[in-house]
């Protein structure tokens, strides 16, 4: 065994001699960017190493984490800011729907038990509970036969209250089914007149409490980068808190592909504890900013691709790697949060959002919970460009979905000076009359460019005439395969930030998937650019993007730039819907499977399409 102390974190951890410094990281729970899942490719685990003994690590050759083993007692800069802020989008667009959750708080009164009246504490509460809210309890309503109807209006024992008979046959075919700890609870106020309110669903009833109290719902979009998550007032839905973070699982690979494969090497447990983990977190923060208890939370909707479905869930992803690629589970399921490890109320709910196809997730179910384009005439775009990108073309009477592999260029992953949206990030940049200028995330001096700025730069380049119709970077400078945008002695990182040939054929190989995924999903349904209304654009990138500099490096027709609209985390206020009204949940089955998926790989004109949108033919125009 040897020692490893991370310097900046003030974190020392025992380790088999020959593990690398990365898997030390990830041990010590450092959580590592590691874009390239640790194959040694994209340079994004820079540490600086020195013996135990060395009195600083500055003059250091930074090395890779990955690739680097450990074969004596270290010391470890992790060069890592902890002062870093990611920019992570929590806001997006919420259609108005009328207020009627599924989870349901109701007061009972209770009376004491009356001699001849045999019923069981539970069913008495039952019928009390079916008696005052006959409209929110469906589950509880009787299957009364006609014969039945008549005897119920036969006249009662006296010592009976004239109702309980009716009473008793509804708590008997009701679906709700007895809670041993719930019932014992109810005897406790026997004796008496009590008061109780009763948490509960359709068909079950979650928890009995004296005082109301607050009950609240979260809702997740577990993205592949980033998670968002939101704390609902049940009373009335409003949000009471939101909170961000990155995605743990980066550490073991940028896209859902490289995940994947860890998890079929070293199995589900690891990836769908890090992710429960961060949920269980974020729940606590959201819990304290709102001055409650997560036991106060009985309700979670949970969106995501379909590789974090699957991973949160503890579900193997390998249908996902091998054809024909589809996902192991699709259909929505309410579930107990227990039983994946939410640290909330025991008998709380988990509810998933169905999946559509093996790459289109409950993310872009929940997408399409938020624009409802099977509401409308008029064809819509719906794209949601993360590191996993998802599109839908169609309206009310038929939509189309697909899947390309674009993210991880716009998430920074295979792009030199390539960073996830942070203080420092270049956001935008502009190139007028000769005169180049930029802005960054929070305005730090640059360190690197996230993928609004990487556009606006490929964008401008090829205004200037630095980059030709074939992605070929002539940028005028000591380096002509280098266009400086900002100098090292201008940089908060010291190195510069910069755009190399490499890059810009890291921009073309990602628009090209996605033009080529909008342009066979228009042949598909038989229309054109002309008879797409509306561009929504999902999540970060969509948000901060130019859909001007988009137009113009060609990722989608220039003749829609003007129909573009930023619609947010689209995802995030889907999960939300799923709680806040009990129609949108149960909407989404219809959405889910009233959507048409393509295989773009599979089909014959994907590769001549993807190859006809790598060109910038029409730049500059």
């Amino acid at each position: 065994m040897v020692q490893v102390f991370f310097v900046r974190e003030g974190k020392k951890i025992c380790i088999p001699e020959g593990t690398t410094v990365l898997e030390a990281e990830i041990q010590a729970g450092l959580k590592p960017d590691a874009p390239c899942g640790g194959a040694g490719r994209c340079g994004k685990c820079l540490v600086r190493i020195a013996g135990e003994s060395s009195d600083g690590n500055a003059d250091t050759p930074p090395v890779r984490a990955c690739q680097t083993k450990v074969t004596s007692d270290i010391l470890v800069d992790t060069m890592i800011s902890h002062k870093k802020e990611f920019s992570i989008l929590t806001e997006g667009y919420l259609r108005p729907v009328t207020y009627h959750p599924g989870l349901l708080v109701h007061k009972i009164q209770l009376d004491k038990p009356k001699p001849g009246d045999k019923r069981s504490d539970w069913e008495r509460m039952l019928s009390q509970l079916a008696k005052e809210e006959p409209a929110a309890l469906p589950a509880m309503q009787p299957q009364i036969r006609p014969e039945m109807q008549q005897e119920t209006q036969l006249e009662m024992q006296p010592e009976i209250e004239p109702d309980s008979q009716s009473d008793m046959q509804m708590a008997e075919t009701s679906g709700i089914q007895p809670d041993r700890a719930l019932a014992s609870t109810l005897y406790e106020r026997r004796e008496e007149t009590a008061v109780w309110y009763a948490i509960h669903t359709e068909d079950e009833i979650l928890d009995l409490r004296r005082e109301a109290g607050r009950v609240c719902f979260a809702a997740f979009d577990i993205g592949t980068t980033t998670v968002v998550g939101y704390l609902l007032d049940a009373e009335d839905g409003r949000t009471l808190a939101v909170e961000s973070c990155l995605n743990p699982q980066t550490q073991y690979g940028a896209d859902v592909i490289m995940r994947a494969n860890y998890a079929l090497e070293h199995g589900t447990e690891i990836l769908a504890a890090c992710i429960r983990t961060a949920i269980n977190e974020m729940l606590k923060k959201l819990a304290r900013k709102a001055q409650i208890s997560t036991e106060d939370i009985f309700q979670v909707s949970l969106v995501g691709n379909t590789c974090m479905h699957h991973l949160f869930l503890g579900i193997s992803p390998a249908s996902l790697v091998h054809a024909p690629y589809t996902p192991a589970i699709s259909r929505r399921m309410t579930l107990r949060a227990a039983d994946y490890g939410l640290d909330i109320h025991p008998k709380a709910q988990l509810l998933m959002l169905p999946v559509i196809a093996g790459y289109v997730g409950a993310d872009t179910c929940a997408c399409l919970m938020a624009v409802r384009p099977d509401q409308k005439e008029e064809i819509t775009l719906l794209l949601d460009i993360g590191t996993n990108g998802e599109m839908v073309l169609g309206n009310r009477k038929r939509r189309v979905a697909c899947s390309t592999a674009a993210g991880p260029a716009f998430e920074g992953a295979k792009i030199t000076c390539g960073m996830r949206g942070a203080a420092g990030a270049v956001d935008h940049v502009f190139y007028e009359d000769g005169v180049w200028s930029y802005s960054t995330i929070g305005g730090e001096p640059a360190v690197g460019l996230c993928g609004s700025g990487l556009i606006d730069l490929t964008a401008c380049l090829l205004r200037a005439g630095k980059i030709d119709e074939n992605g070929r970077l002539e940028s005028g400078q000591e380096d002509p395969q280098t266009f400086v945008l900002v100098p090292p002695e201008d940089s908060g990182n010291g190195k510069g930030v910069y755009l190399t040939r490499k890059d810009v054929g890291e921009v073309q190989l990602a628009k090209a998937a996605i033009a080529a995924g909008i342009q066979l999903l228009m042949e598909e349904l038989g229309v054109t650019e002309e008879d797409i209304s509306e561009v929504c654009i999902a999540g970060a990138f969509g948000s901060y993007m130019n859909p001007i500099s988009a137009g113009e490096i060609g990722m989608f027709p220039r003749s829609l730039t003007d129909r573009v609209s930023a619609i947010g985390n689209a995802a995030g206020e889907g999960a939300k819907l799923a709680l806040i009204s009990l129609e949108e949940l149960k909407m989404a089955d219809e959405l889910a499977d009233g959507t048409d998926f393509i295989e773009l790989a599979a089909l014959p004109e994907f590769q001549d399409c993807f190859i006809e949108q790598l060109g910038f033919e029409n730049a500059g125009d």
